[in-house]
């Protein structure tokens, strides 16, 4: 059996554990997110794998 995980599913898994504990980290985590994400897109490592 081979199991292949995604970076974005375990840290949008991570993040939401996180908001629940944490409620006030969801600003944080959210411009995080947005940053990582648009930093992808510009360097094109959206194929890339982890």
């Amino acid at each position: 059996m081979n199991i292949q995980l995604g970076l974005t599913p375990i840290l949008s898994l991570l993040a939401g554990i996180l908001i629940l504990v944490m409620p006030r980290l969801l600003n944080y985590i959210v411009a995080i997110y947005l940053i990582v994400v648009g930093l992808v897109g510009l360097f094109g490592m959206g194929n890339m794998r982890l």
